[in-house]
């Protein structure tokens, strides 16, 4: 579908170079003279549009709807419709790629923690169990003590049931400042966001390739690998 005013360009180049009439370019391509003559009196914005394409910058695996949610946080008040106007009018459009997922901008590694519950690390382990169906495993560890707070196991972990450990967790012993994690479509997915939001704790993503910013939790998936997953996967196959 081409927009008006990509047909009113249209019209402009015709009268341009082909040297025809106003109305028979019209006739052509399809819009009236009033259209063409037609000049937008909307005021600028030009602040909400900087920060749309701001956040689009930091986000950008987030459509106009998610860029709402943050606006609306942020305290603007503008409603989705025009929010989806000044994001396709910039050409922020979120676009489909095929190649693997991959984190979006630089982060700040995080300070050391200097007590228990002040930062978390969370990550997945995968594994398969004899009949063929694969495993997943859920780890969250505190970043000072070092201590593997939730094991969460089963064939399928999506976003929902991140938050509902959190929850658990946070009702036996309170949620940290920031919670590290990668960049995997459970954590940077909407009930995760809303969580964090809602419970003022800070998802902190590591870089891209450098799942070293998440040590600890990746130190503990490791050990947790060898001594537990591999040695059942031995006895099995013996």
């Amino acid at each position: 579908m081409v927009s008006p005013q990509a047909k009113r360009e249209a019209v402009g180049i015709l009268t341009a170079e082909r040297a025809l009439g106003v109305t028979r370019a019209c006739g052509l391509v399809g819009i009236s003279r009033s259209l063409y003559r037609y000049r937008s009196r909307r005021s600028p914005a030009l602040e909400l549009r900087g920060r749309i394409a701001e956040l689009a910058a930091q986000k950008r695996r987030y459509g106009y709807r998610r860029i709402q949610v943050l606006l609306r946080r942020e305290g603007w008040s503008v409603n989705h419709k025009r929010t989806y106007r000044l994001y396709r009018e910039q050409g922020l459009m979120v676009r489909k790629r095929k190649r693997k997922r991959i984190g979006i901008a630089e982060r700040l590694a995080l300070p050391t923690p200097t007590g228990p519950d002040q930062s978390w690390s969370m990550d997945y382990v995968a594994d398969g169990l004899i009949d063929g169906r694969k495993l997943r495993v859920l780890a969250i560890v505190d970043d000072y003590s070092r201590e593997c707070l939730v094991l969460e196991v089963d064939t399928s972990l999506p976003g929902t049931r991140v938050v509902a450990a959190l929850e658990r967790l946070g009702e036996m012993r309170g949620l940290p400042r920031s919670i590290t994690v990668d960049h995997g479509p459970e954590f940077e997915g909407q009930a995760l966001d809303a969580w964090a939001y809602k419970r003022a704790v800070r998802l902190a993503f590591i870089r891209p390739g450098k799942p070293v910013e998440n040590a600890y939790v990746e130190s503990f998936n490791g050990r947790f690998r060898d001594e537990c997953l591999n040695e059942l996967c031995g006895r099995r196959s013996l």
